[in-house]
């Protein structure tokens, strides 16, 4: 009893995490290669004159659209879309 309550909560996470990506797969993809940009960029050694750190603030505000357009997406219909 005392695993079924995490091994409970563990699957809804997953089966909302499943539902949340495959209604948007692209932005979904778009969101883990900007991940993977920042990773990068926060790996790479000296600033390259504020290049880096500009490109890391840029990948930052990329991330937050694409979140934003996630959201915007689930709570709008586009013209001829049926109801979700």
């Amino acid at each position: 009893m005392r695993f079924a309550v995490p091994l409970i909560a563990a699957s809804a996470v997953l089966a909302f995490a499943c539902a949340s990506y495959a209604d948007q797969p692209q932005m979904h993809a778009a969101l883990q290669s900007l991940n993977d940009a920042k990773l990068h960029l926060e790996k790479a050694d000296r600033d390259k004159g504020g290049h880096r750190a500009r490109a890391e603030q840029l990948v930052s505000q990329a991330l937050a659209e694409v979140r934003a357009g996630i959201e915007f997406d689930r709570t709008h219909l586009s013209p001829g879309e049926a109801p979700r």
